[in-house]
This record gives structure tokens, sequence and C-alpha cells, in this order.
């Protein structure tokens, strides 16, 4: 059985600690910007992912309990 997509962009956020957009994200697992956001509202809904904005830009971390 495959991993889930929230399960590769938790991955994803713990290996770039630097913090990403949704479009970063989607780009690096080839999945649409959409499903991105949903998993991350999944994930941000848990206490698993912060969320700092920088302009209009909205960066991405891992943040939540192994």
């Amino acid at each position: 059985m495959g991993r889930t997509k929230t399960e590769l962009i938790a991955d994803l956020l713990r290996k770039r600690t630097d913090g990403l957009t949704i479009q970063e994200i989607a780009t690096a697992l080839g999945i649409s910007r959409n499903t991105v956001a949903v998993a991350l509202a999944e994930l941000k809904g848990a206490g698993r992912v912060r969320i700092r904005e920088i302009g209009m830009a909205k960066l991405h971390y891992w943040g939540g309990a192994e």
C-alpha cells in the first residue's frame, strides 16, 4: 500500500526546514496545489504544521510531534 499525500507532504516538510509554499510542495511532489492545500489544512488542524506569512506568501513548516 502506498503512502498518502498527507504523509508525503509531512515527510517533505520534515526534510525542508526552511519552509515551503503550497506551490513549492506541489511542484516537488507532482500533485495539485488544491490537494496540497487540503492536506496542509488537515495537518494544521492536527497541530503538526506551522504557517509563517511573509508578504503575500505563506511558508509552511513542520511543527508537530513525531
